[in-house]
């Protein structure tokens, strides 16, 4: 059995906790049903109650099969981890990644649907768990890089 290592626990700590509280922050502090410009035309808050997974996809699915297909790829991430780097990288990035999973399957357990609120206006409205979780992916292919080039 391979240890999982204190980073990914501190990383994924970390992501859940800052998307649970940025998602309780942005339904207070944007108005109902409206848009808290922060940064004019390039940052806003705009609550948005995600039905879907990415950019809305799968959107007629219920919670429960959307949170079941979450918990499906978190296990096989889980099973896998062996093959992730072992560098700190690939560690806090597969940390970043389950927190932020993690964080998406709490909303949908508490709402029924991921609250997303960060929009940029260039891309659709995402929050700060979706932001972990592509942030951890490119963390895990940066050490697979530096690992290989090591090699």
């Amino acid at each position: 059995m391979i240890a999982v290592p204190w980073a990914v626990y501190a990383a994924g700590a970390l992501a859940l906790a800052a998307s649970q509280a940025a998602g309780w922050a942005a339904t207070q502090l944007a108005p109902a049903a409206g848009v808290r410009v922060l940064i004019p035309h390039a940052l806003a808050l705009t609550v948005v109650h995600n039905q879907g997974i990415a950019f809305g996809l799968l959107a007629r699915f219920s919670p429960a099969a959307t949170i079941g297909l979450a918990l499906t790829v978190l296990a096989a991430l889980f099973y896998n981890r062996g093959a992730w780097p072992a560098a700190p990288l690939g560690q806090w990035g597969f940390g970043l990644i389950v927190g932020g999973a993690l964080g998406n399957v709490m909303d949908r357990l508490r709402f029924g649907s991921v609250v997303d609120y960060l929009d940029v206006y260039v891309w659709p409205v995402f929050n700060l768990a979706d932001a972990a979780i592509v942030v951890g992916a490119g963390a895990l292919v940066a050490a697979s890089v530096a690992g290989r080039r090591r090699r």
